[in-house]
Order: C-alpha cells, then sequence, then structure tokens
C-alpha cells in the first residue's frame, strides 16, 4: 500500500471536520489513514533517562481514547472501507505532525485546534506545517461539501510546479473540473528580462503585459493538461489583486492548490504572503504544496 494520509486530532470540533476530509482523501488514493494525537510535553524536554511519557501515566488514558473512538467512528462513516490505523505520540503536536508528515501521502488538519485563541483565525500548528511540513497540506476551513471545482493558483514560478502537478492529480481523482487561475495587474512585480520583453521595470503595457501574463498560464498548464485530458481545464486569466481574486473564487471551489511561495516570495521565507492569506481567507479547504526541498 502507498503512502498513508495522516491527519492530527485534539477532539475540537475544527479536527473532527479534518478527519472526515482525510478519510475521504485516503479513499481516493486507495491507501490508509493514520489519526495521530499528539499529547504531553514535547521529548525534548524530557529529562536523560527519564521513562516514556504515557497518558495513562497521568489518568488521561480514557480522554484520549475517547477522543481516538470518535475520530475513527467519523472515519468509518466519512469513507467506509477505508483501513485505519491510532497513533498516540508524546510531544508537541507541531513537532509530531512534522515528524509523520515525512511519510505521509497528504497531511491534513483543521483550520484550529483546541488551543486556538480568541479571535485568531487560523491555529499556529496549521501556518508551521504549511512552512516546514514535508509534503502536500491540507488546511481543512470553510465549505467542506465535496463538489464544485479544484482551484489551482497559478503563479508561473518553478516551486509552484508540485502544485500545478498536485492540483491536476487532485482534479483527477475527485472527477472534477479544475480551474487554473493566474491573476496579474499592472504592478506585475516581475523582473525586467532584457530586450524584447513586454514588461518594463515598473509599469507594462496593459495589453503587452496581459499577452505576457496568458503566456505564462498557458506554459503552466499545457502540459499537464496533456499528462491528464480527463480533467476539463478552464484557464482563467483575471486582472486584479491577487489575494481577493483567489479569496472570491474559492466560493466556487471544493478546494484551492497553492504553492507555498510564488514568484514574488522573498529569500528565506517559506511561506508567501498569498497562500497565508488562503489559509486564513478560503471559503473552501486549502492544499499547500512545497517545491522541492
Amino acid at each position: 500500500m502507498s503512502d498513508p494520509v495522516i491527519v492530527g486530532v485534539d477532539g475540537s470540533a475544527s479536527s473532527l471536520a479534518a478527519v472526515d476530509a482525510a478519510a475521504r482523501e485516503a479513499r481516493l488514493r486507495s491507501t490508509s489513514l493514520c489519526i495521530v494525537h499528539a499529547f504531553g510535553r514535547p521529548s525534548a524536554h524530557m529529562p536523560s533517562g527519564a521513562a516514556p511519557w504515557s497518558p495513562a501515566d497521568h489518568g488521561l488514558e480514557p480522554m484520549v481514547h475517547g477522543q481516538l473512538v470518535r475520530a475513527e467512528e467519523r472515519a468509518h462513516a466519512a469513507a467506509p472501507g477505508v483501513e485505519i490505523t491510532r497513533s498516540v505520540v508524546a510531544g508537541d503536536a507541531i513537532e509530531v505532525l512534522e515528524t509523520e508528515s515525512r511519510s505521509a501521502a497528504l497531511t491534513v488538519v483543521g483550520s484550529r485546534g483546541l488551543t486556538g485563541f480568541s479571535g485568531m483565525l487560523l491555529g499556529s500548528t496549521a501556518v508551521h506545517l504549511a512552512a516546514h511540513g514535508h509534503g502536500p497540506l491540507m488546511v481543512v476551513r470553510g465549505r467542506t461539501d465535496p463538489a464544485g471545482l479544484v482551484l489551482l493558483a497559478v503563479d508561473g514560478s518553478p516551486a509552484g510546479e508540485r502544485a500545478v502537478e498536485f492540483a491536476f492529480a487532485e482534479a483527477a481523482l475527485r472527477g472534477a473540473p479544475l480551474v487554473a487561475l493566474h491573476v496579474w495587474n499592472t504592478w506585475s512585480g516581475r523582473a525586467y528580462e532584457g530586450p524584447g520583453d513586454p514588461l518594463t521595470a515598473v509599469v507594462a503595457d496593459a495589453d503587452q503585459l496581459r499577452e505576457a501574463e496568458q503566456e505564462l498560464l498557458d506554459r503552466t498548464v499545457t502540459g499537464w493538461q496533456e499528462s491528464y485530458p480527463e480533467v476539463g481545464v478552464e484557464r482563467r486569466l483575471v486582472r486584479s489583486r491577487i489575494r481577493n481574486a483567489l479569496i472570491d473564487a474559492s466560493r466556487e471551489a471544493q478546494l484551492v492548490v497553492a504553492g507555498a511561495r510564488g514568484s514574488g516570495g522573498f529569500t528565506g521565507l517559506l511561506l508567501g504572503s498569498v497562500s497565508q492569506a488562503l489559509l486564513h481567507h478560503a471559503h473552501c479547504p486549502v492544499t499547500v504544496v512545497r517545491g522541492k526541498e
């Protein structure tokens, strides 16, 4: 069997919604689902030579067991027949899930957990894993009905190529249409490439710039469209503010797929502003796909 889908649970409503989505993803991939619960102090804080920490030692085993039973029941209801395993790991949730993600086909978390602060739109676990995890991360938020299109945020960057591949594969698995959305505006932010480039260093002629951005969109999509002929693809070029356009388009989507960093990302930043905006404000689940490490 291929690598499992893993989902982090903490008993919150958000994490239980993530279980539903993760179970469906495991069924689509014909693989297993691993429900991961991190509990207790991080292993790095344990004194040298200390015995392994266990919820049973602190009278917490019934609570942990109850959370896992509820999560497993949700998973069976969402995707009957999927093989399910449980993993209770002593440690900080962020560190545990980051480690577990190394061997996962997909890591799934809720947008907020029990430790989320009032007024925060996104939990620290989701933000950290989007920037530092291994492999694709799905953050379950907004409308979770598995219907509608798959929305791909096209930025044309080499780092975003894995996101394009993931989006096409996901659309094929779901039997859903794919909208490849590329957003542009006069202030492109892309570097001037020399004579013949329709872009200027600051402001380009709108018609020339639109043509250049259409070429970028076509170049990004064409090869993958040939590899996935069963996926219906709409190439959508929009002149707007990038984050606003993507968030608005997510209203009609069942999933948004974006790279961790776009062509406008700054060196040293592991998660771009567009990806962060989607994780905080999209109207449906978001999968962030990191480029080559």
